[in-house]
């Protein structure tokens, strides 16, 4: 009879912790890489291969660029791909991008690299007008084709985006860029992830494409940690790809504990 009560107090207790247990408490192994406009997927391999070789499981979102709302939508369907606890990064115009569909339950963490964080109700070709990038100010950088799609010049393309890359690396970018409709930059956003997840920061110090004091702006709202790069222009991910894994890196770790809490 002792015995029969022993064990079921041990199984109580059992059932007991297993009820306390978080339901996040299982390792952070998914990481899901976004890219900017004008770019695809192909720029994060440096990066994928740092991580990769660390054990995460990392997957790369291409996005078609057609409308903010088919971005998202294709962010989600890779989230959805995801069988556990995910770390979800965007670069650049992939920053709007995660802000939105960062809110999809298998995130636990944002990492923007030097990219757009805008709020509920914003879009980041207003907000870059507040604090105008070298681009920004560049006559005829931008292009746009007669049905309203935009890309670089291409010949402007290695000195703004890419400075920091080989040149014919650079060169390579810019005659294979992904044409992004125009409206893509001034959707405002109906959800803002970094409200209520936990976020990360990487300030490309020598950005062309966004302004750097505009990055610091966004990372300081959404009470991100923030690192700066020195020297790195917008292609960090590709020119400093040790930097920017070592972030998102610590960024899986930190928000792994997090999520356990």
């Amino acid at each position: 009879m002792k015995h029969l009560k022993a064990c079921l107090a041990f199984a109580a207790a059992l059932a007991i912790v297993s009820t306390v247990v978080p339901a996040r408490a299982e390792p952070l192994k998914n990481i899901v890489l976004v890219h900017g406009a004008w770019v695809d997927a192909s720029g994060w391999k440096p990066v994928y291969e740092i991580l990769t070789k660390e054990g995460f499981h990392v997957t790369m979102v291409q996005e078609p660029e057609t409308s903010f709302a088919d971005d998202v939508t294709a962010a989600k369907r890779i989230l959805d791909l995801q069988d556990g606890p995910t770390l979800l990064v965007g670069h650049s115009y992939g920053g709007s991008i995660i802000t939105e569909a960062g809110v999809h339950p298998n995130v636990v963490g944002l990492v923007y690299v030097a990219a757009h964080a805008p709020d509920v109700g914003e879009d980041e070709g207003a907000l870059g007008k507040k604090m105008p990038s070298v681009l920004a100010k560049t006559e005829g950088a931008i292009k746009k084709t007669p049905d309203q799609y935009t890309y670089l010049n291409p010949a402007d393309f290695p000195k703004l985006f890419a400075p920091d890359l080989p040149r014919e690396q650079a060169e390579f970018e810019s005659r294979s860029q992904v044409l992004a409709a125009a409206q893509v930059f001034n959707t405002p956003l109906t959800a803002a992830a970094w409200k209520t997840k936990p976020s990360w920061g990487i300030v490309a110090e020598s950005d062309k494409i966004i302004n750097p004091d505009l990055e610091r702006w966004y990372y300081a709202r959404a009470k991100s940690h923030t690192t700066e790069i020195k020297g790195a222009s917008h292609s960090v991910y590709e020119s400093h790809p040790k930097e920017v894994a070592a972030v998102i890196t610590e960024a899986a770790r930190s928000a792994e504990k997090l999520a356990a809490r």
